[in-house]
């Protein structure tokens, strides 16, 4: 069962449905990851033990010179312009380059090979009596996020609950954390930004196949235009968590959300319920 909480906009509240989700599921079976590389936060609002960090590579072709014959091969293939032959010599732009690796499989004199280059570190922490931990974070200056996010997600494979803290907007690093999931949980606010850019997210969810439901955050009792996108694209809206500087002050200063505002417990529990049935049925189906 792995759920995506996902959003349209950056600080809509993904990591706080993300961490008050882990604190809810009564289990050891789970893996908790922070897929927001380039700002992870995850780790400053769940107590946890870090046990181990691991760098992570992405394949980045290299040119022999010796072997080259500037044929332009490699640069007519390459779709993102990450490879430019010029009359003596071949230039490589690491940061343009999305590892598809079809330069050097096409290369007709085998003179590009793949090697490693440096993208981010994967950390990994015990959640005590919770699971697991594990966290992207992207090296500074590295443009490319989607090869470490792809890393961190490949480390769940056989536990009863994974929840996915993807990075907010609808661009390849959101669409590359929220693809496979089970069930995405659209987290958003009752605000024209926030309407605008759930709408973006829920059309990027659609293309992947993906089930959602919406949570709606800093709740105040209006919310009528998020309830016609709702209708529209005949999406649930699962809970409503209502704006409260009891929350907000708890919240940031590491403390459990939940003690702050009780209350937060039923909308959680109403929102586990349906993502269990969600996914029998799901499983049921497949």
């Amino acid at each position: 069962m792995q759920i995506a909480v996902a959003s349209g906009k950056g600080g809509t509240g993904k990591t706080l449905l993300s961490s008050c989700l882990a604190r809810m599921l009564d289990t050891d079976e789970l893996i908790i990851m922070d897929t927001d590389v380039e700002e992870p936060n995850t780790h400053l609002v769940l107590p946890h033990h870090l046990i181990e960090t691991r760098p992570v590579t992405r394949a980045i072709p290299s040119v022999n010179m010796d072997l080259c014959t500037l044929c332009g091969k490699c640069a007519e293939v390459c779709n993102f312009n990450a490879i430019v032959v010029l009359p003596e010599k071949v230039l490589v732009f690491s940061e343009l380059c999305h590892s598809c690796g079809a330069c050097s499989y096409l290369c007709p004199e085998k003179a590009i090979v793949e090697e490693g280059q440096y993208t981010g570190d994967i950390e990994y922490a015990e959640l005590p009596g919770k699971g697991r931990l594990i966290t992207g974070c992207l090296a500074v200056g590295e443009a490319m996020s989607p090869p470490l996010i792809k890393a961190v997600k490949e480390e769940a494979k056989h536990e009863k609950y994974t929840i996915v803290d993807c990075p907010p907007g609808t661009t390849c690093p959101m669409v590359e954390a929220i693809q496979g999931s089970d069930y995405c949980l659209m987290v958003t606010e009752p605000t024209p930004f926030g309407v605008h850019d759930l709408e973006l997210s829920l059309e990027a969810a659609k293309m992947l196949g993906i089930t959602c439901g919406l949570v709606i955050n800093r709740w105040q009792g209006d919310d009528k235009e998020i309830q016609r996108l709702a209708e529209k694209n005949e999406i649930p809206i699962l809970g409503r968590i209502p704006f409260s500087m009891e929350l907000a002050k708890a919240y940031a200063r590491g403390d459990n959300p939940l003690e702050a505002l009780p209350e937060l417990k039923d909308t959680l529990l109403k929102i586990i319920t349906v993502l269990k049935i969600a996914c029998a049925v799901k499983e049921n189906v497949s």
